[in-house]
């Protein structure tokens, strides 16, 4: 299959600019679910967390705004690392709370389910930051022809996407759906994962989401 081939050009001249508050109101839900944590999950009082994403993110909104794209990509990259801490913090929080039984089980699923979510949130937020040089990246091509991800789009004919005038390139909800998929379905669905990075992370994510899933119901079968 042939895939069209890509030249650098500005993304207003593309006329097709990435949103970034998809990317934003997903870090904004990760904040939140943290501060929904039992304290005993958690690392430090509920509102460390969140305090320190809303910390980050104020300065890259407003780097991003002076298109200093640099600045804004690190930033960015800290506050995604500062959620998958405390991600990995509350799944091994979990783990070792489990075995001993004392927790409610309604509080137990909740917690559960809080990770389940934020651990579909924090990949997708990996994945869309830098697959083919993340956001910024992405848009300065006339379209999205190379990648970590094996798009569907990416695979038409140069002769259709010319003939149908499409620009195509991933947004967040793209690779929201990959991540969530990652976490249902352990695997890639319609989306083949091409690069290395983009492999381990795929495996990082299927091994919490079932560890997640195993604990559940182990803890299950011992409350029936």
């Amino acid at each position: 299959m042939g895939i069209a081939e890509s030249k650098p050009v500005r993304a207003t001249e593309r006329g097709s600019r990435e949103p970034r508050w998809q990317a934003l109101v997903a870090l904004l839900a990760v904040a939140g679910l943290s501060a929904a944590l039992p304290r005993e999950l958690s690392i430090g009082p509920t509102w460390l967390f969140p305090a320190i994403i809303g910390l980050l993110l104020v300065p890259t909104i407003l780097f991003h705004r002076a298109g200093r794209h640099q600045m804004d990509r690190i930033l960015g990259f800290a506050a995604t690392s500062v959620v998958t801490i405390e991600l990995i913090a509350s799944v091994l929080r979990l783990v070792f709370a489990l075995p001993s039984g004392r927790e409610d089980p309604t509080a137990l699923l909740q917690s559960a389910a809080l990770i389940w979510t934020t651990n579909i949130l924090v990949f997708a937020l990996w994945y869309w930051r830098v697959d083919a040089g993340g956001p910024h990246g992405r848009e300065s091509r006339e379209a999205h022809a190379t990648g970590a991800f094996l798009f569907p789009q990416m695979t038409l004919l140069p002769e259709a996407r010319a003939a149908a005038g499409q620009r195509w390139s991933p947004n967040f909800l793209d690779y929201l759906f990959l991540a969530f998929n990652t976490s249902t379905a352990f695997s890639p669905t319609d989306t083949p994962v091409l690069a290395r990075w983009g492999k381990l992370l795929m495996m990082i994510q299927s091994i919490i989401s079932l560890a997640v899933l195993a604990l559940l119901a182990a803890r299950a079968v011992n409350i029936l």
